[in-house]
């Protein structure tokens, strides 16, 4: 029998969760409003937090809350009630970096499971072996190892091991930078990333003072803080034959459209592979769906070794995508073949639109007509979450989203 690993997706907000889990994820990772490392993402009140872990329940899904800042002193304050709060709730694990904070979960809360951080930059079996003997349930892996680093991992240990396969890479290791602190005074480290790698930059030569050397976009390529984001759609039977637990997809902080594409393409990978026994093909619509959402340049990171030129100089930091999120389906009736959509991106009557569904083929169709919230016929949908009806050539369900082709770059 073929290992099936658990599908992990990010979310960053209730809608996000929910959009995960529709979209076949079995678990979700999301933070608090404090104590994870995204501080300027939506995240959860304490409301939303319990409310999250009990739709992902109620599917039979899991949550997982990410506790994953190095914390100082005063941020100890809070921790263990906060700690106690999340097993009250019914948290399926915490998912932690810091020793400190692993120590007072043990305290306040000893049958709360603990999943380890990719922040902790575990890059050995012995590490994970000495995890595993404190207490903790799952490791996830540091992105600087390759394949056979986890395999030899899993030959050595039998604690559950979680890898990133998909999204955007941080240039610092592990995800440890420096840079946000030193020139805002925001601490990365304590989840409140200002991003400077995306900044524009010029350089000084040591003997030339004053005078100052642009950085530029062109053809070739000159960049000092840049990534590809990883992409090992085409390489899910060897990560499954590893004997990775937990495939995890990253971006707490992107669109719906990019968390619903993104699971959905590799939910049906993952069943393809394990569901035959043939060879694995990828579909060339998997890889065009992927295409479809806001992304950088693909690569495969640090799985197989990549030390080439080409896949360590990048020709752009900008984004890349095919297709615009126009709107998301609130409702359908069966009898009449309407369905209600909130506006997400200017849409109107005539555009050639595509449809996606959770678990079902997308189709496309014109939009033939548009409906008020009065029941009056509009041409053009313009203003941010309208809600309108409109026919659809097909049955859909809730969470379904509409979406045309985007001829922009660098979205």
């Amino acid at each position: 029998m073929k290992n099936k690993p658990e599908l992990l997706a990010p979310a960053g907000n209730l809608e996000k969760l929910k959009i995960a889990l529709s979209y076949g994820a079995d678990a979700v990772y999301m933070a608090g409003k404090s104590f994870g490392l995204r501080a300027f993402g939506d995240n959860f009140d304490d409301a939303e937090l319990e409310q999250g872990i009990n739709f992902a329940h109620s599917l039979g899904k899991k949550a997982y809350i990410t506790i994953n800042i190095f914390p100082h002193n005063d941020d100890l304050v809070d921790l263990p009630q906060y700690i106690s709060r999340l097993a009250a709730i019914g948290a399926d694990a915490i998912i932690v970096s810091d020793l400190g904070v692993f120590r007072i979960a043990r305290q306040v809360a000893p049958s709360l499971p603990i999943h380890i951080s990719t922040q902790a930059n575990t890059t050995n079996w012995s590490t994970v072996e000495q995890w595993q003997e404190m207490g903790a349930s799952r490791v996830v892996l540091a992105r600087e190892l390759s394949l056979a680093d986890i395999k030899l991992i899993k030959q050595k240990s039998d604690i559950e091991l979680e890898a990133f396969v998909h999204g955007a890479m941080c240039i610092s290791y592990s995800g440890r930078c420096l840079i946000s602190n030193y020139l805002t005074g925001r601490d990365a480290n304590r989840g409140e990333c200002a991003q400077p790698c995306r900044w524009k930059y010029h350089i000084t030569e040591e003997n030339r003072p004053g005078e100052y050397f642009p950085i530029h976009e062109d053809e070739r390529g000159t960049y000092l803080f840049n990534s590809k984001d990883l992409c090992l759609i085409n390489y899910l039977p060897e990560l499954i034959d590893s004997g990775l637990h937990s495939f995890k997809i990253e971006g707490r902080m992107k669109s719906i459209h990019y968390v619903a594409t993104v699971v959905k393409v590799y939910r049906e990978a993952i069943d393809s592979y394990v569901a035959s026994s043939a060879p694995f093909t990828v579909k060339k619509e998997w890889l065009d769906e992927l295409q479809k959402i806001s992304h950088r340049e693909y690569t495969t990171g640090f799985y197989f070794n990549k030390t080439t030129e080409q896949d360590q100089i990048y020709s752009t930091s900008s984004y890349i995508q095919t297709h615009s999120f126009v709107g998301l389906v609130k409702d359908y009736n069966p009898a009449t073949g309407i369905a209600v959509v909130e506006q997400r991106n200017n849409m109107k009557v005539g555009e050639k639109v595509e449809i996606m569904q959770p678990g079902m083929d997308n189709f496309v169709q014109t939009i033939t007509q548009m409906f008020d919230e009065e029941g009056n016929s509009i041409t053009v949908a313009p203003h941010p979450q309208q809600i309108v009806t409109m026919p659809v050539a097909q049955p859909v369900v809730p969470y379904s989203m509409l979406r045309r082709p985007d001829t922009r770059q660098g979205q």
